[in-house]
């Protein structure tokens, strides 16, 4: 069975994350190549993470690199509105059974608290099955958007063992 909204925003809680509501239907977004976030060039508004920011899933400093890189980004292209709120992807799905297969995934609006942490806080939702290929040690895996669908940021883990984030800006943006 699906958590409910307040069930969810307890588990996102210990992120620094406000639950403000459920996204209905699919939020705006920049337009994506068909292989995704991680297949967009440059030259279709792909920024990454500075080399700095860059993680080994094992790396001693994985929290700070992640979290950093993310935070610069989301300041940098305007992720956060006046609010400080934005849309993040999330799982209503109330096992990691149900989480594998998708079925509860949708989006919601949250919004960032002055205290914070996507790493630290190791909410479950966010846990990245990519990385169980590399490592025991929990490591996030998530997608955001601002708002208004100018921007997709999404924090997520490589092939060769790294996380780091990329963001893709919509043609509109300067």
């Amino acid at each position: 069975m699906p958590l409910n909204d307040t069930e969810l925003a307890v588990l996102l809680a210990p992120a620094g994350l406000r639950f403000l509501g459920r996204v209905r239907g699919e939020p705006a977004m920049p337009p994506l190549p068909a292989g995704g976030a991680a297949s967009a060039l440059p030259a279709q508004g792909r920024h990454d993470a500075r080399a700095h920011e860059v993680a080994a899933v094992d790396a001693p400093d994985l929290a700070d690199k992640v979290n950093a890189g993310w935070f610069r980004m989301a300041k940098e292209f305007r992720l956060l509105d006046a609010e400080d709120a934005f849309v993040i992807g999330a799982d209503w799905a109330a096992t990691p059974g149900e989480r594998l297969d998708g079925t509860h995934h949708g989006w919601a609006r949250v919004r960032l608290a002055e205290e914070w942490d996507f790493v630290r806080s190791e909410v479950e939702q966010f846990r990245s099955a990519m990385a169980g290929l590399f490592t025991e040690r929990y490591v996030p895996e998530f997608t955001v958007l601002a708002g208004d669908g100018h921007l997709l940021m999404n924090t997520t883990v490589w092939g060769d063992g790294t996380v780091s984030t990329l963001a893709v800006r919509g043609a509109r943006e300067p």
